[in-house]
């Protein structure tokens, strides 16, 4: 395995749009599977579908972090430093942006004592002030580890991280609420997280594996696992004692096998393209971690006022195009920030 930076980055600068789509795109379907019982059934299904079919958008931006941050030597401080920055500046202006859009929805209420709304806004900071935010602070929590993981991965031989690999899956296995009564007294939470895409990640983007016709069988296993979720999702809602969410969970073995199928999808298409979408594709790719920010706020207001979201028509229809609408002008809208004198490359994203 060769663990040398690749020379051609193109598929993981495609893969990383095409999660960030993937990834609006399933909060463009929340709403409607959250309608459970209360819209037609086959409008639930096709949002259960949909989600299911973008269920890979967040281990893979997890696993591109690890395929281009864990062969590279740092100096810890400086790789600290810099990573923490590019995250965190934006992660708090945009989390002040979601505290503001709460109190301007009434959902957050300020009061006149200054201590009071302080700890109000100190209290949004530390548990997210918008459900999407949850990934900044796993990420954040990876940074901290990558120094640590990277290491082990650059001097370890192929045996060693397999050997990582397959506890981390038989540790995730044995999470699941279906196989948790088989889970020992062990404490194996060294195994437990998203470290584990970060490895697997690595791996895959640096390993060749010469297996004829490898693209189609990855094909065939993210249909199945796109099934597999769908239906199990499905089949949750006939059981109530089981969590509704459990084929949907990234830590799921599911989600695990589309993430991988995709990865190896991307990694083995080779696209020819003009110029001109190579340079549209780099230009929202530089923006990518502001569009995340800031999709979930434009969300909101295609929804209302404009009346933009799964309900204008069929929802086969309206999520993916809701979610394109969202995605251009989550784009023009971080750029504009990042044009702002002084602040704007700090806080955009």
């Amino acid at each position: 395995m060769d663990k040398t930076q690749p020379q051609n980055t193109d598929w993981i600068n495609n893969l990383r749009l095409i999660a960030l789509y993937a990834v609006i795109i399933l909060h463009c379907t929340s709403l409607l599977l959250m309608q459970n019982g209360k819209v037609p059934f086959n409008d639930w299904l096709v949002a259960d579908f949909l989600n299911a079919l973008v269920r890979f958008a967040v281990p893979v931006f997890v696993m591109i972090t690890g395929a281009l941050l864990l062969p590279r030597e740092y100096e810890l401080g400086s790789f600290l430093k810099k990573r923490l920055t590019r995250v965190v500046i934006p992660f708090i202006f945009w989390s002040l942006i979601y505290i503001w859009y709460s109190w301007y929805n009434e959902e957050l209420v300020f009061t006149n004592n200054l201590w009071v709304d302080m700890k109000m806004v100190l209290h949004n900071l530390r548990n997210g002030s918008s459900y999407h935010l949850w990934y900044v602070y796993m990420l954040i929590g990876l940074y901290f580890f990558i120094p640590i993981i990277g290491k082990f991965v650059r001097q370890a031989s192929e045996k060693e991280i397999l050997y990582f690999l397959l506890v981390w899956f038989l540790v995730m296995m044995l999470n699941q609420p279906y196989l948790s009564r088989y889970n020992p007294s062990i404490d194996m939470h060294y195994f437990v997280g998203y470290a584990g895409y970060l490895v697997l990640g690595n791996y895959l983007a640096y390993k060749d594996f010469n297996i004829k016709h490898l693209r189609a069988y990855a094909w065939l296993a993210f249909i199945f696992g796109v099934g597999l979720i769908t239906l199990g999702s499905f089949w949750l809602t006939q059981y109530h004692d089981l969590p509704g969410t459990m084929f949907y969970e990234p830590l799921n073995p599911a989600v695990l096998l589309i993430s991988v199928s995709m990865f190896l999808i991307v990694k083995n298409t080779y696209p020819k393209v003009p110029p001109v979408v190579i340079k549209i594709r780099d230009f929202a790719g530089g923006l990518n971690y502001g569009i995340y920010l800031s999709h979930a706020l434009v969300l909101y207001f295609l929804d209302d006022p404009f009346g933009l979201s799964y309900k204008f028509c069929t929802p086969i229809v309206s999520i993916p195009f809701t979610a394109f609408v969202c995605f251009f002008i989550s784009l023009i809208l971080v750029w504009i920030i990042s044009k702002v004198p002084f602040l704007g490359k700090w806080v955009a994203g």
